[in-house]
């Protein structure tokens, strides 16, 4: 089961791509406020960034332990 965090990255990231394919100005606009929900309820959550990389978690796990 995905985290939140993920499922409104995945969402997001899937509205803004629709957006780009959008046909008229009033789906395009739809699908941005949809993905702007999604950022929103993502900077509510435990993870706020919209890309995590491989690297940061490894990092922010070593930082922990000091």
């Amino acid at each position: 089961m995905e985290s939140d965090a993920r499922f409104y990255r995945r969402r997001a990231t899937e509205e803004l791509a629709a957006a780009s394919r959008a046909v008229t100005p009033a789906a395009r606009d739809r699908r941005m406020q949809l993905a702007q929900l999604f950022l929103d309820r993502l900077e509510g959550s435990d993870g706020a960034m919209l890309f995590e990389w491989e690297g940061a978690e490894i990092e922010r796990r070593s930082s922990n332990r000091l």
